[in-house]
């Protein structure tokens, strides 16, 4: 299943197709599956995590040698561990022998976002379906080993933000040189619930020649005394306290029995029983008599594990006639043929991938099954080294998604052979409830805002810290020249990022920013935080407000439009206060179902007007509760003079948080920000310390919704 290294991710042990025709066509020849020669996987080089040694079997020299703190997602072998040494930076550690109470990254590595309840606004094409064809992504962001808790200093990274399309995603990874089961990080988790969109760890058994040992596939199914499987209670258990939504089981290791098949069958069956609304992804590898024999369908070889399982993800050799008789089978079994998905490689050339999309997502036809992307990442991989910036990411990624148009409401049909999920699958939303308010945030950046002001100069990735961004990116609808709409990280409002809008303006132009369904009262108020550059002509901006959807796929919203003031360039940031529920009373509405802006240049200017924040709530909010004591649960000297690693926790602020940001206080009264978390626990790097001090004072804010901070819980850091 796995495919050949990324760009800048370690080497996994992977197979891969010969292909003689377009993937999913009926003309395509049989693939032949090929195993490629490499070697174990090279973790990128970690560092143990405190206190892990006591949990594990074996570690590598350097992870056993070094003197660091942070702490890293988690992966396991089943049960027994390889023979011989792990390489640097890796530890081989042993599922069964797991507990929360001996895990000492439990509370950096856990999510504490709750999965959103979502809604699918009305279409804004007429392609695009609700109810039809699903997506799921299996991406790698990090390599298995040293992939970082809570992000890192740097601003390259795979910062997904097209939600709205996905169904499902998969933390994907594992090696045999470094742990077959793979769980995802809190950031990664955090930001997919905030959208509504689960996440599944992985469980990743090697094929042969890449390390695979039919003993782990056998440890994985072992059954206990009682007749359970020990393993799928500790899979069960690691999902639930750590906070995500399920497994994809991958089970790639030849030379089963039936009897090996039985139990991975029943294995399977047990963690759908037992787990408690955990959902369970089956790939499609192994077979009813234990081999791995890819059918690259659903059929009676494999029905089994489907039957077993809550989805089935369909090898990369689908043909149209497979992918329906597939679905006609899944329905035959008590199933929905979009419980299939079906498998698109575009590792190695994402939106240049030839794909049979009419066999999946016919244009004149119910669509034929879901469909899951394999390695969507490489809008980030494929970069050259060195061009791997924020900005050229987004567009990438924008394109993949939205489609060449990058406007939603007009995509391109196919143009080019590739079909975003945009042209095909509705999107959907979670904002739902008041207060609402985001930043335009995106998880990543060059520097961090605090009110337009930069309070730490260092870049930083953290998805967790992702605001909801709009889904639809971008519609735009305007008679003139459609200017350029993008997030921007030259400067925010608070946060990494803002959203720029940058063209000519040769005719009033609306840019439709968020789908909601929002409770709307005579007390609703809406803010906008906003700007226009340097060299910007004067633009007049209103807010736009739809409190009815189009009646049919592919209608416009009817705005009304409310003055929030003629910007100019070089006022620096301002904010608009809109009482909308006031001015709206006339339309009898009780509910929003649209957001978005319209901008308009006096002679049709060019403009550079840039939105830092969008809320919209109807009373002025309290400040939270302070969190409970921080305290320096751990400290090490750090690697540069006058540094230091800590791990920093606190107590649960009371109420609905965002999430929790920390700073250092500097000599003088200035912050510096050291970063945010939707958890209580905290890695801080590199504390540097100011101006000789002797000890240096740390605070920790609960954030609320609208981003309003409690007072600070304080300790002091004695150099």
């Amino acid at each position: 299943m796995s495919r050949p290294p990324s760009p800048d991710l370690p080497a996994k042990e992977s197979s891969v197709y010969d292909r003689s025709a377009t993937p999913g066509t009926d003309t395509a020849r049989p693939g032949r599956r090929r195993v490629l020669a490499a070697g174990a996987a090279t973790a990128a080089a970690a560092a143990l995590p405190m206190g892990t040694a006591t949990a594990v079997g074996r570690i590598g020299p350097a992870a056993a040698a070094a003197d660091d703190l942070r702490p890293y997602a988690s992966y396991w072998f089943p049960d027994s561990l390889p023979s011989g040494s792990p390489g640097d930076g890796v530890v081989w550690r042993s599922l069964r022998s797991w507990t929360p109470e001996s895990d000492p990254d439990l509370a950096f590595n856990t999510a504490t976002v709750p999965l959103a309840s979502r809604f699918a606004p009305v279409a804004p094409n007429t392609t695009a379906r609700s109810g039809q064809a699903r997506v799921s992504a299996l991406a790698a962001f990090a390599p298995t080993a040293g992939n970082p808790s809570q992000g890192s200093a740097t601003a390259d990274c795979y910062a997904l933000t097209h939600w709205a399309y996905l169904d499902e995603l998969v933390f994907w990874g594992g090696s045999s040189g470094e742990g077959l089961i793979l769980a995802p990080n809190a950031p990664v988790v955090d930001a997919a619930h905030r959208n509504g969109v689960p996440v599944l760890g992985t469980v990743f058994l090697p094929p042969v020649a890449y390390g695979g040992q039919l003993r782990w596939t056998r440890d994985l199914v072992q059954r206990g005394s009682g007749g359970g499987f020990p393993i799928a209670d500790k899979l069960i258990q690691v999902a639930k306290v750590y906070g995500f939504d399920g497994w994809f089981i991958n089970a790639e290791t030849d030379g089963g029995d039936t009897r090996l098949a039985t139990d991975m069958r029943d294995f399977l069956r047990h963690l759908r029983d037992h787990g408690e609304g955990l959902r369970i992804t089956w790939y499609d590898a192994m077979v009813d008599s234990g081999a791995v024999r890819w059918q690259n369908a659903l059929n009676d070889r494999n029905s089994a594990f489907f039957r077993a399982s809550s989805t089935m993800f369909l090898n990369f050799d689908w043909s149209r006639s497979g992918l329906v008789s597939s679905g006609r089978l899944a329905q035959d079994l008590g199933r929905g043929r979009y419980e299939l998905w079906a498998g698109i490689d575009v590792e190695s050339r994402g939106y240049d991938t030839p794909v049979n999309w009419d066999a999946v997502v016919p244009a004149e036809a119910a669509h034929t099954a879901a469909y899951g992307f394999y390695r969507p990442e490489w809008t980030w991989t494929s970069l050259p080294s060195g061009q791997r910036t924020p900005a050229a990411f987004h567009t990438r990624d924008d394109r993949f998604w939205t489609g060449a148009s990058l406007d939603p409401s007009a995509p391109d049909s196919g143009a080019g052979g590739w079909r975003a999920p945009a042209v095909s699958v509705a999107d959907r939303a979670t904002v739902t409830s008041l207060p609402f308010a985001t930043s335009f945030n995106t998880g990543h950046g060059l520097r961090w805002y605090e009110e337009g002001e930069a309070v730490s100069d260092t870049a930083w990735n953290h998805l967790g810290l992702q605001d909801r961004l709009p889904g639809r990116r971008w519609v735009v609808r305007t008679a003139g020249a459609r200017p350029t709409v993008t997030f921007d990280f030259a400067d925010a409002w608070r946060g990494g990022s803002s959203l720029l809008v940058d063209g000519a303006l040769g005719a009033p132009t609306t840019v439709e920013l968020h789908s909601v369904r929002l409770p709307l009262s005579a007390a609703t108020v809406v803010e906008l935080a906003h700007r226009a550059d340097a060299g910007s002509a004067a633009v007049r901006v209103e807010l736009a407000v739809a409190v009815r959807e189009p009646d049919t796929p592919g209608g416009a919203y009817d705005f009304a439009y409310l003055p929030a003031g003629t910007l100019r360039a070089g006022g620096g940031w301002t904010t608009a206060t809109l009482r909308i529920g006031r001015r709206l009373r006339g339309l009898r509405a009780e509910s929003v179902r649209a957001l978005g802006v319209r901008l308009t240049a006096r002679g049709g200017g060019t403009v550079r007007w840039r939105l830092g924040a969008l809320a919209v709530h109807d009373a002025a909010p309290e400040a939270p509760d302070a969190p409970g004591a921080l305290t320096v649960t751990a400290s090490r000297p750090g690697g540069a003079t006058g540094t230091a690693a800590l791990r920093l926790s606190w107590g649960r602020s009371s109420g609905a948080i965002r999430r929790y940001e920390l700073h250092q206080v500097l000599p003088g009264g200035g912050r510096r920000f050291l970063g945010g978390t939707c958890g209580t626990a905290f890695y801080v790097p590199a504390l540097r310390r100011a101006d000789g001090e002797r000890a240096s004072r740390l605070d920790v804010r609960a954030v609320d919704e609208l981003f309003t901070s409690s007072p600070p819980s304080s300790t002091t850091f004695t150099w």
